[in-house]
């Protein structure tokens, strides 16, 4: 499989806002969204009827009673699911938590970024902390620019999560940034996870990560069918969209 090297990647991140921008929580096939994180010959593609991640149900009137679990949309191997990729996984919670959740998200999916300020607060204190969930993000991003940012979260070492979380609350400033100033942008949001300007250059010239970051979206793709973000799989039972915390509830509270 052939992945795009560090020196393409920042072509690609100089481009034209708009062109990367246009990049939505559903894998469409266009080339401007995947530039960066080539999907592999064997992935299916994506009937043309394949809609992004359904927008999150208004918690404010969903009363919790009344939400039913969702049906899953494939089923795969808890161990197998659990088995690190060609990056680490960076788990929260109990290791020995009765119910595991991996998260695929892109940086730059704006469901991504509504379940992580909506739901995902709640979801932590509700199941996380109490050691019923133990909870994994790793990255399928669909743009250069969310896959530099999962290579700067990475290169943050035990800033992963708070970094991430920072991300996705400035989303529509870094992601949105014109193409000259797309690089400046995004130092200046990470720069509190203690980036020295050299560090950041580093980090984005770093083709092992790329290679490691596009692999993981690889193996999503070809082993859990993933095509849409942020995609859920709960223990070992795969979910598409950005469901509210009724759901979760739901889908959690039945397994235990």
């Amino acid at each position: 499989m052939k992945f795009v090297s560090v020196r393409t990647m920042a072509a690609l991140l100089a481009a034209p806002a708009l062109a990367l921008a246009l990049s939505a929580c559903s894998d469409s096939g266009d080339t401007r969204q995947t530039a960066a994180v080539e999907a592999p010959a064997t992935t299916t593609k994506a009937p043309e009827t394949t809609s992004e991640a359904k927008p999150a149900i208004d918690q404010t009137t969903t009363a919790a009673a009344d939400v039913k679990a969702p049906e899953p949309q494939g089923s795969y191997d808890v161990a197998e699911v659990a088995t690190e990729g060609a990056l680490p996984d960076l788990w929260l919670g109990d290791e020995n938590a009765p119910v595991q959740i991996v998260e695929y998200a892109s940086m730059t999916c704006g469901h991504c970024a509504h379940f992580h300020e909506a739901t995902w607060p709640e979801l932590k204190r509700r199941y996380v902390d109490t050691g019923k969930v133990r909870f994994v993000l790793r990255e399928f991003p669909f743009d250069p620019r969310a896959t530099a940012a999962f290579m700067l979260a990475r290169c943050s070492g035990d800033n992963y999560y708070p970094l991430t979380d920072v991300l996705f609350k400035t989303q529509s400033t870094w992601a949105g940034a014109p193409g000259d100033d797309f690089l400046k942008t995004l130092y200046n949001t990470v720069k509190i996870a203690g980036f020295s300007q050299e560090a950041f250059d580093a980090c984005l010239r770093d083709q092992k990560l790329l290679d490691n970051v596009n692999s993981v979206r690889n193996r999503a793709a070809d082993k859990y069918g993933v095509q849409a973000t942020p995609t859920f799989l709960i223990n070992g039972k795969k979910y598409a969209g950005a469901m509210p915390i009724e759901e979760f509830a739901a889908i959690i509270d039945g397994m235990e």
